[in-house]
């Protein structure tokens, strides 16, 4: 069989690039640090890193598993260029970036409360790493800022014992063959909506 043509091969390297090119257009990657830090970013991370590939809504999904950045960029070599994104590309991925962050922001300023009140045991370690995921991930603008804070308060009151039992409260009496009054039962659930569900997934 004879050798294919050059230029089959060129054409058949572009089309793989675009084909790959979107999904990989539709990344954010997530890693921890040695010192416990939780980092996002649309960029990859600095090579020997291990992270997850976090992909978009509705984007071809690819492995799950962990991958180091190297190994990630080993197929760059080619000398094929991925194509530049698109703005709704751009806007997507941003607004997936910008959720991530808001959740992790989140959670460290509520176990930050939480511990540094006293309410649990804790060490300079783990309040300097909680305290460098919320530099890393919450807001710089006062607006955003406020409202991030405003859901680790509604966070830590979703976490506490009150919630806990009420929770546990409801799913009694939604469990089979309990029979509570319909407006107990309602009762108890706009509680939990109200007061007991976490502002972040």
């Amino acid at each position: 069989m004879p050798p294919m043509p050059r230029h089959h091969l060129v054409a058949i390297a572009a089309i793989a690039v675009l084909l790959a090119g979107p999904a990989a257009l539709a990344q954010v990657y997530r890693w921890t640090d040695e010192d416990g830090v939780i980092h996002l970013s649309s960029s990859k991370p600095p090579p020997g890193v291990k992270a997850e590939r976090i992909e978009m809504p509705g984007s071809k999904k690819r492995s799950s598993t962990p991958s180091s950045s190297t190994r990630a960029s080993s197929s760059s070599g080619s000398g094929s260029a991925t194509p530049p994104a698109s703005a709704a590309q751009v806007a997507e991925r941003e607004e997936l970036l910008g959720r991530l962050q808001t959740r992790e922001c989140v959670i460290a300023l509520e176990a930050l409360d939480r511990k540094t009140d006293g309410a649990e045991p804790t060490s300079a370690t783990e309040i300097r790493r909680l305290q460098q995921t919320a530099e890393l991930n919450c807001s710089q603008d006062p607006t955003r800022r406020r409202q991030q804070e405003a859901m680790a308060a509604k966070l830590r009151v979703a976490n506490s014992p009150q919630c806990v039992e009420a929770r546990n409260q409801l799913a009694d009496m939604m469990a089979p063959g309990a029979r509570p009054p319909r407006e107990q039962l309602q009762s108890q659930q706009a509680f939990v909506d109200e007061h007991c569900t976490s502002p972040v997934r």
